[in-house]
């Protein structure tokens, strides 16, 4: 526990010091140049690098960390083994070919291949596309994505892909964007539902298509048992498991109602016309409708998760529109004392629950732990 609340501290300090900063020049022919790096651009680069290297030591270099940490490492091995997985594809050929060159059970590089793209797409999605990078970036630690992508690894990483791929979505670079999410699916197939779900969020949305959305979720209230044969058929692996018996999130419903409070309040002034922000404003929406009425979905965190990701960019973009000062800053320090909160139930939870938080071992450091066959798997 000493770890993360150490990292989570480091790394939401240097993320103060970071501000997007461009420093565009124009010649007498309107072309932009640029001229070298300011100081700030410099302090960014050093400052993105810090935080970077931090996480991914941390994620990469753990050993039994992570509730499923064991259960992928046997994967890995039945991968080796040629046997069957339940895993996709690109999980699967990555295992393959990483224990082959290395010629023995490597686990620890997997973890820390999926480690470092899955921290990359998250940074690379907030810097690019934030308002406020430091807010954005302390949502992600503080909110736990950082954390829960030490266990679900795989869904983490298309995760972190699905929020970088927004950019493309909201450029309507299709091309781009869909090459991405197959990649993505490639490692986690549910990546497959942003497909339609962005595609839809991007879209001018009137007052018929709400009207719609809504008669979709009542409609949950006396089809649901049609619409779990629709999941279970096109996700067989569920079928009589635990996961058909569905829940929903509270907090998530909480958190999407006073994100559309906000939203409704500047949608006239800052949203209405703004393709970026109506792009969040229409995931925040679906997001609700589907906690309130999906209930019976198996997993259904999953999905909302491709949605309610995006509040990591909305929320300090909502903050930026705010033209009063006073109350710019009193929602902001709400918003952060609300995840500090969030962060401390999290990681109590988390302590409560048994989740391994050491040793941290490294083979830098001791010799690399035995296979599952040679420990008797």
């Amino acid at each position: 526990m000493a770890v993360y609340l150490s990292l989570t501290a480091v790394v939401l300090i240097v993320a103060l010091l970071i501000r997007q900063e461009k420093t565009p020049y124009e010649n007498s022919k309107g072309q932009i140049l640029y001229r070298g790096m300011s100081r700030q651009q410099l302090i960014n680069v050093v400052g993105c690098l810090i935080i970077f290297v931090l996480l991914f030591l941390v994620s990469a270099l753990r050993l039994n960390v992570g509730n499923d940490y064991l259960n992928y490492v046997e994967f890995m091995h039945l991968v080796y083994s040629r046997a069957y997985v339940p895993t996709e594809v690109g999980f699967n050929l990555l295992t393959y070919c990483i224990y082959s060159l290395c010629g023995f059970e490597n686990y620890l590089l997997v973890f820390a291949i999926f480690a470092f793209f899955t921290i990359f797409f998250f940074m690379k999605a907030i810097y690019d596309q934030s308002r406020s990078f430091t807010l954005s970036f302390a949502m992600f630690m503080l909110l736990g994505y950082y954390f829960q992508s030490l266990s679900t690894m795989r869904y983490y990483l298309a995760l972190g892909m699905a929020l970088f791929s927004m950019r493309y979505v909201i450029k309507r670079d299709w091309p781009r964007f869909i090459l991405l999410i197959v990649v993505a699916s490639l490692f986690h197939k549910s990546a497959l539902v942003v497909l339609p779900l962005y595609f839809l969020a991007q879209l001018n949305w009137k007052r018929w298509m709400y009207l719609v959305l809504g008669a979709a979720g009542i409609s949950c209230l006396f089809l649901n048992d049609f619409y779990l044969k629709v999941v279970v058929f096109l996700y067989p692996s569920y079928k009589n498991t635990e996961y058909l018996t569905g829940g929903t999130s509270k907090i998530n419903i909480l958190r999407c109602a006073v994100i559309l409070l906000i939203s409704l309040w500047l949608y006239r002034d800052h949203i209405k016309a703004n393709r970026i922000m109506e792009f969040y404003f229409i995931c925040n929406v679906m997001a609700l409708v589907l906690y309130v009425f999906g209930s019976f979905l198996p997993v259904i965190s999953r999905i909302g998760y491709y949605l309610t990701v995006s509040h990591i960019l909305f929320v300090p973009a909502l903050i930026e529109c705010i033209r009063d000062d006073q109350k710019k800053k009193l929602i902001k320090a709400s918003v952060v004392t609300i995840c500090i909160l969030y962060f401390g139930i999290y990681m109590a939870g988390a302590a409560n629950d048994g989740v391994r938080i050491l040793p941290y071992q490294t083979f830098l450091f001791h010799e690399l732990p035995l296979t599952l066959s040679e420990r008797g798997y």
